[in-house]
């Protein structure tokens, strides 16, 4: 279930606070572009992403700027942009010093966003680091409690109950002061102590949480209250949990928040009787696809907003130049410029000389473009610099603008061994799973064993193994991974082997791995999964070698 972000609501008041200069007593001055922003966050956010855009693209104070960055974050992850969130958040981060009491506030609300995100991606162990961060940042407060809150909730996610119990139980009873929180943090430790024990009578304190929330009209609240007792009511009372998921996806509804109405309509699902299912499953199907859909289309719009800020930036760096030097100077400097490029030209043309005897013949070729474009364009511009009594700058930048993107279009295509590349592409795919907390080892990923696979089967062999380390990544909990590749007369073996916790007795394999199988079969190639071992995992694929 979604839940308002706890940066949305801190991140101004930490900001503001945190601007304050001692001595002189005097705020740090917003820029324009900033204040439009914050005035049309949550009314418009397409149009408050612009302007915060507007204030990271220009120069000024770093707290600024990163709290410009936290709002970006912020209204992406509110889209769903969920990656693109973590990088304005992690850029936003990257400006602050974490020893500086004064920024701690913004650093805090950063992290407790890339906490969101990580736990919006299920992954579950980054949020959790986020999230502690956040609190440790975070002075004794009602900030620090919803950062708390947020810890608690990922592990019970997590289905770590006994952690998220005894975090909301240490919290409890500091949040009676504040009706909201004590009603989130009363409700969220009921719900997880019937977890733990369901045989445990969670009723009357969830019910207490819900009451507190009509009280003060907290519709957010609300919708968690009404989502918690359709979980608790499920199992024992379906009449009762029918009732409360149909008033959370009207408060889903009311709030125009997908995530929730999509819970709320499972929930309807699974409890109503068979005759109405259809009406609900119709429901999550269109509500799921248009949301994937209106993402999407913030993703796209959020990436053209920032070209466009960009682009306008140029333009204006351009025309700042052009006023400030005079036009001698503007072509002085062009032209040096262009002899520049001339004998680095001329430096790599020596240097590729010296490359071996296969690759000559396509260096002449490219020499041969560079005096096409670029020696016979520019004295084309010197003729006309020469014989023009009055310089037209703007035709002449032109000009050299069309000569430099056509001197970029020269390529060079090196020979290059594509054995010797495939085996650098595995050696990079399984390389970039490993961690601080994962080692990754590698045994014979030499050239030499590539030499039969066919290049069709390369790509699906790189889907295979990438899976396989996805699901390390996600089950395992593996300190040590060795993959080692094994040439054999019949074929190439690859064992994947990992002391990690193993699999359950009643582990079933997902999509991913069902796929990888597939792959692995579709190639005349074995597949044999879960080898005996006394801790962690072993598996093995063979392929034919022809």
């Amino acid at each position: 279930m979604s839940l308002p972000s706890a940066s949305s609501i801190t991140i101004a008041l930490v900001f503001l606070f945190s601007c304050q200069q001692a001595p002189p007593a005097k705020p740090l001055q917003l820029p324009e572009n900033y204040v439009r922003g914050q005035s049309l966050y949550n009314v418009n956010n397409d149009s408050a992403f612009y302007y915060f855009n507007k204030v990271v693209s220009d120069t000024g104070s770093n707290r600024v700027i990163s709290a410009a960055y936290t709002y970006l974050g912020l209204i992406q992850q509110n889209a769903g942009d969920y990656f693109g969130s973590q990088e304005s958040v992690l850029l936003a981060l990257s400006l602050l010093d974490e020893d500086n009491e004064e920024e701690q506030g913004l650093a805090s609300s950063g992290y407790n966003a890339l906490g969101n995100n990580s736990r919006s991606l299920k992954n579950y162990d980054d949020a959790i680091r986020y999230y502690s961060l956040a609190a440790k940042l975070t002075p004794d407060s009602s900030d620090r409690l919803i950062n708390l809150n947020n810890l608690a909730v990922c592990y019970r996610e997590k289905k770590q109950f006994d952690q998220a119990y005894a975090i909301y139980d240490s919290i409890l009873g500091k949040s009676k002061n504040n009706a909201k929180e004590y009603a989130r943090i009363l409700s969220n430790w009921a719900l997880t102590k019937w977890q733990i024990n369901p045989g445990y009578n969670a009723a009357p304190e969830l019910l207490t949480a819900l009451e507190i929330r009509r009280n003060e009209a907290d519709k957010w609240g609300l919708n968690a209250s009404y989502g918690h007792l359709a979980e608790y009511y499920e199992n024992t009372r379906p009449d009762s949990a029918l009732h409360y998921a149909r008033q959370m996806y009207a408060v889903a509804r009311e709030l125009d928040s997908p995530d929730d109405q999509l819970f709320a309509l499972q929930k309807l699902m699974a409890v109503n009787p068979s005759t109405a299912i259809k009406q609900y499953f119709d429901e999550y199907q269109h509500l799921n696809d248009s949301l994937q859909t209106a993402r999407n289309s913030a993703k796209n719009q959020f990436a053209l907003i920032r070209y466009e800020t960009e682009k306008h930036k140029s333009r204006n760096l351009a025309l700042q130049t052009e006023n400030a030097e005079k036009k001698a100077r503007i072509v002085n400097q062009q032209m040096i410029l262009l002899i520049t490029v001339l004998t680095a030209f001329a430096l790599l043309f020596w240097y590729r000389k010296k490359k071996q005897q296969a690759i000559r013949e396509q260096q002449l070729k490219t020499s041969q473009k560079v005096h096409d474009v670029v020696a016979n364009g520019l004295y084309r511009i010197m003729t006309g610099i020469e014989h023009q009594p009055e310089i037209d700058r703007q035709s002449l930048l032109d000009e050299m603008e069309t000569l430099y993107e056509q001197s970029r279009d020269i390529s060079y295509d090196p020979i290059s061994d594509p054995l010797q590349d495939f085996s650098k592409e595995i050696a990079s795919l399984l390389m970039s799973f490993s961690t601080r907390e994962t080692g990754i080892s590698i045994v014979g990923n030499t050239p030499e064993i590539w030499k039969g696979l066919q290049e069709k089967y390369r790509k699906e062999l790189k889907h295979a193994l990438q899976e396989l380390m996805v699901n390390m990544k996600k089950h395992s909990r593996a300190n040590n991974v060795v993959v080692k590749f094994e040439l054999t007369p019949k074929g190439l073996n690859i064992h994947y082997t990992d002391d990690g916790r193993g699999l359950p007795a009643e582990f079933r394999f997902g999509n991913g791995l069902n796929n990888t199988e597939n792959r692995i079969r579709n190639m005349g190639g074995l597949f044999t999964f879960n080898l005996p071992c006394e801790t962690g995992l072993k598996i093995q694929l063979f392929i034919p070698i022809t």
